[in-house]
């Protein structure tokens, strides 16, 4: 979940929803739809074992260099919900679009 959630901008709460409702999240953490999803507080603890053990670094740069040698980029942003509106109907010709 980390690898979706960090690069994401995303609270451990919710990566814990958008997994629950996301079924592509699901199919990248191998989880079926009978699986339980891990729960934020378990999410934060495996991130606090991982940096107490000084490991989360060195997984993140290897999943980084997997990514790349497959031919992908990891780009930092952020997932937001959004909803899709009709632009309003142009009323210029094409002409007065030239002219424009």
């Amino acid at each position: 979940m980390l690898m979706i959630e960090t690069p994401n901008n995303l609270s451990d709460e919710r990566i814990e929803y958008l997994t629950n409702n996301r079924l592509s999240f699901m199919r990248f953490l191998g989880l079926e739809l009978s699986n339980q999803v891990p729960d934020a507080k378990t999410v934060w603890l495996f991130r606090e074992r991982l940096t107490q053990a000084s490991a989360i670094e060195s997984i993140f740069n290897h999943f980084d260099a997997t990514l790349r040698n497959a031919g992908y980029l990891l780009m930092s942003g952020q997932i937001l919900d959004a909803t899709l509106v009709a632009a309003p109907k142009q009323h210029h010709t094409n002409v007065e679009k030239v002219d424009l």
